[in-house]
């Protein structure tokens, strides 16, 4: 199986076992970004990579939701999820 393949059973996996929390698979970012500094300038943006939006209890229920994610498989540290809570407006 080649790691394209392997990746996408992977994604495939995460996605089914999340199931109905899972809102938005959402998409990977483009390689161009930029970041506006509140005073007009630019600043070096981050290195996020792409995003998915799940609904969960709170921040531990999210972190469990991460269980199995394909990014999280290899064990090399070079990934990391961020896991934010949205706040009311």
């Amino acid at each position: 199986m080649t790691t394209a393949a392997k990746t996408l059973d992977g994604w495939g996996a995460w996605m089914e076992r999340t199931g109905l929390a899972l809102l938005d698979m959402g998409a990977p970012f483009a390689p161009a970004r930029t970041a506006v500094v509140d005073n007009g300038s630019e600043a070096e943006a981050s290195d996020l990579n792409g995003y998915s939006i799940v609904e969960a209890e709170d921040l531990q229920a999210a972190r469990t939701l991460a269980d199995g994610h394909p990014f999280l498989t290899d064990g090399n540290g070079k990934f990391t999820l961020e896991i934010f809570e949205l706040a009311e407006m």
